[in-house]
């Protein structure tokens, strides 16, 4: 069942009040708050367990409305929103007045994106605002893409949440920052670096050495319960049978090339072949093998172009080392 009107606003009802609202759009669930309202924005770092040192990404209805939230829009932001929203990119230019910089981390910068989503659109629209909106999950944890997701890992730590159905991208937005003259990907998302260069007419540039703090740069993210190991393609059935013969209850992400192998393991699903399919699906995987009972997931990183990169990028996050990795022993599988 998706949002009704009345839902829409009991919702922004919700925001006005200082309230958090989970809502669909087409990358990942978000936690909204409003993003004027220091206190409701300070709920939204209790909530996840989120560092306050890590900025927040203001939603906004319409591109029309990016010069109210930063301080001017350079060429290169106009062409990239009018390419590019509503949808999948987050642009990180200078604060405007209008942003506290509870949302901003204590930076200058400020990152914004119209989503492509009808629940969102409709919710932004008639809240009238911007609506800061980390996903809707527990800090570092796999990024929730249904309304169930969403209440399962929060609860009643959210005030209401907006039903939109499964999120059809299925990974977050591309962070590109357009406060220098060569715009860079901070992190890739939903719109990849060739759709980009397609439309500047020039490839981003990488990240400077002092790069703007963004969501997701944390060494561990979007990781599931289970630990996470990389290998190359080619090594993942062996690596998951040693790691299942060890003792490991072992979850399997068996490469397309190899998806008729036997793999003797705990869970094998195998990786669509689809990269679209693949980010669509993925973090929905992750958490099925956590609640499988796996302890230990074996995976190969994707081919790095188009959405490969994203999907990479992700992986190679829920593989990142985590606090209490000091205290524990290395896995059997070696990382890639």
């Amino acid at each position: 069942m998706t949002a009704t009107n009345d839902d829409i606003e009991k919702a922004v009802g919700v925001l006005r009040a200082g309230g958090l609202v989970a809502l669909p759009t087409e990358t990942v669930y978000g936690l909204g708050a409003n993003a004027e309202d220091p206190a409701a924005v300070g709920r939204i770092f209790e909530v996840k367990g989120r560092p306050p040192s890590h900025p927040l990404i203001v939603h906004i209805a319409d591109g029309e409305q990016l010069g109210d939230w930063v301080e001017e829009v350079p060429d290169t932001a106009r062409v990239l929103a009018e390419a590019f929203w509503p949808g999948p990119l987050t642009l990180v230019l200078r604060r405007g007045r209008r942003v506290p910089l509870e949302a901003t981390g204590g930076l200058e910068t400020v990152a914004v994106r119209v989503p492509d989503h009808p629940v969102a659109l409709a919710l932004l629209s008639a809240f009238g605002g911007g609506v800061t909106a980390p996903s809707a999950n527990r800090f570092g944890s796999v990024s929730p893409t249904t309304p169930q997701h969403v209440r399962a890992e929060l609860g009643d730590a959210v005030d209401f949440v907006l039903d939109g159905g499964s999120c059809e991208v299925g990974v977050e937005s591309t962070i590109v920052d357009v406060t220098s003259d060569v715009p860079s990907i901070l992190r890739p998302g939903g719109v990849t670096a060739e759709d980009i260069e397609a439309v500047l007419g020039y490839p981003p540039a990488a990240p400077s050495a002092a790069p703007v703090r963004v969501p997701g740069q944390h060494p561990s993210h979007y990781a599931p319960r289970a630990r996470v190991v990389l290998v190359e393609p080619e090594k993942v059935v062996a690596e998951a049978e040693l790691a299942q013969e060890l003792g490991h209850q072992v979850g399997v992400f068996l490469p397309a090339a190899f998806a008729d192998t036997p793999v003797k393991a705990h869970a094998v699903v195998a990786v669509p072949a689809s990269t679209a399919a693949y980010a669509r699906e993925l973090y929905g995987l992750l958490r099925a093998f956590d609640q499988r009972g796996c302890d230990l997931i074996i995976a190969s990183l994707p081919a790095e172009e188009g959405l490969g990169a994203a999907i990479a990028n992700r992986l190679r996050r829920a593989a990142g080392p985590r606090p209490s990795d000091a205290d524990r022993a290395t896995p059997a599988a070696r990382p890639a």
